[in-house]
């Protein structure tokens, strides 16, 4: 039910309508489902695996919030992809994983402390497989931005790992 789901909303998230809509509609969407579900849940959470990461601005000092897709790694890990609904820059977050790797992240009403590394050029293109396998033509975002979205493994000590993809119906990790 729920990849169905997925093949059905995938397309719709690729159109220029979700992307003029989307920045503005979700932010307000999230707010309400944050309060009503004591931020248990996000709007993205109900077709793909979701958190919300906590950072430091880079510039201001100041604690942020994003609510983003990921992508279980496999190992334990998470994907997380700067797509900003195609926009030509990068998302504010990124900036501040670049400058202070060490993050925060609510998962199904948990938080985490994870360590974020950029994905290396050489494990681009697997990494994207890994991804559109979870939400197909996602990697779209990234032709149409213009821009080599930065794409993010968030890796945690804890135990067990709130990205277990099993929890979602995702595939394991090829070895």
């Amino acid at each position: 039910m729920l990849r169905a789901l997925r093949r059905i909303a995938a397309p719709v998230s690729r159109t220029r309508w979700f992307r003029r809509v989307g920045p503005r509609a979700l932010p307000v969407a999230e707010r309400v489902l944050r309060r009503a579900t004591g931020g248990r849940l996000v709007v993205s959470g109900i077709l793909v695996p979701s958190l919300v990461l906590h950072t430091t601005g880079a510039r201001t000092g100041e604690p942020r919030r994003s609510e983003l897709m990921y992508t279980p790694d496999g190992h334990g890990g998470a994907i997380v992809a700067g797509t900003s609904f195609a926009r030509a820059a990068h998302p504010g977050w990124t900036a501040n994983l670049i400058a202070q790797r060490d993050a925060e992240v609510v998962v199904r009403g948990r938080r985490f402390g994870v360590r974020a590394e950029r994905v290396p050029d050489e494990e681009r293109d697997a990494t994207w497989a890994r991804i559109e396998r979870q939400w197909p033509g996602y990697r779209q975002y990234e032709r149409d931005s213009g821009r080599t979205v930065w794409l993010f493994r968030l890796t945690t000590d804890a135990a067990p790992s709130p990205f277990d993809g099993r929890l979602w119906g995702l595939p394991r990790a090829e070895t």
